[in-house]
């Protein structure tokens, strides 16, 4: 015979039973979303993937979607694009990475401020070698590139004077070029472009550059000066022989053409002119030619 509350009892576990189904239910559901969700992804244009399984690398996948097991596999994006490191205190923001100039000494032992700008990429069929030891770009760029950049820049300076890296500014950029070409080549990764931005000396070694520009300056300018005067003394020189000439070639006129009479036309013709210059001859004791002057 059953009792009131054993119908309760059953009821209840009816209940428990159904909810436990629902429950069951959702975490199926759920696990299903996991499954489907958790075993595709998408890898960017300027990066590659790299695929993980249990803690082992399995292989590099290319741009767009990839199929990974749940909960075995994973991938990991490593950027492959373009990569900027700006070593100059006046820097862009943005993506590049913004650092302090580098400093160094030349030659003759001056100090050195060099802002450079180098733009690198990470060699794309390499990433899972790098991700092995050191898991990101970011870390990469910070433990390899950057180092390298550094030492590269440093010893090279060292190979030239003060002034010659102003001088043969072009010529050192070339072997800093050439010669993180090859150790970025060694280290996976491909240089795209070295730019230097400035130099910056010592204020006393820069007092003393602008010192000696002023005084090479200066010396051009008083060479200048004196060429100046002589050409000025040699235009005066050729005007005074041309006036001596025509002196002379009116002196030769005044013979030929009649003497004293000549004399006293132009005389004539001065005064009726005004009288402002009247011309006197004076002529030589043997007759031989006159000279002319004009009297104010």
């Amino acid at each position: 015979m059953f009792k009131s509350s054993d119908w309760i009892t059953t009821d209840g576990n009816i209940r428990n039973i159904r909810y436990g189904k629902i429950a069951s239910s959702f975490i199926g559901f759920v696990v299903l979303l996991t499954l489907i969700f958790g075993s595709f992804g998408v890898i960017n244009p300027g990066e590659r993937g790299v695929k993980v399984r249990l803690g082992a690398i399995t292989g590099v996948i290319e741009p767009g979607f990839y199929f990974k097991l749940p909960w075995i596999e994973h991938v990991y994006a490593m950027e492959v694009k373009t990569r900027t490191i700006n070593y100059d205190k006046n820097g862009n923001e943005g993506d590049s990475t913004d650092t302090s100039q580098l400093s160094g000494a030349s030659k003759d032992l001056q100090d050195v401020w060099i802002g450079v700008v180098v733009n690198y990429h990470v060699n794309p069929t390499k990433v899972d070698a790098i991700y092995a030891q050191y898991r990101s770009v970011e870390n990469y760029e910070f433990n390899v590139i950057e180092p390298i950049i550094r030492e590269v820049v440093k010893t090279t300076s060292a190979q030239y004077t003060a002034e010659e890296l102003v001088t043969k500014r072009a010529d050192y950029s070339d072997k800093v070029n050439i010669a993180l070409t090859e150790r970025f080549t060694g280290k996976d990764a491909v240089l795209e472009r070295f730019n230097i931005t400035n130099f910056e000396f010592s204020q006393s070694f820069t007092q003393a550059i602008e010192a000696k520009v002023t005084a090479v300056q200066n010396a051009e300018a008083a060479k200048n000066k004196l060429e100046q005067v002589k050409f000025e003394a040699q235009q005066t020189i050729e005007t005074a022989r041309a006036q001596a000439e025509a002196i002379r070639i009116q002196a030769s006129a005044i013979q030929s053409q009649g003497g004293a009479d000549y004399v006293k036309l132009q005389w004539i013709k001065a005064w009726q002119e005004g009288g402002a210059k009247v011309p006197t001859f004076i002529t030589s004791e043997n007759g031989g030619g006159f000279i002319m002057n004009m009297n104010q």
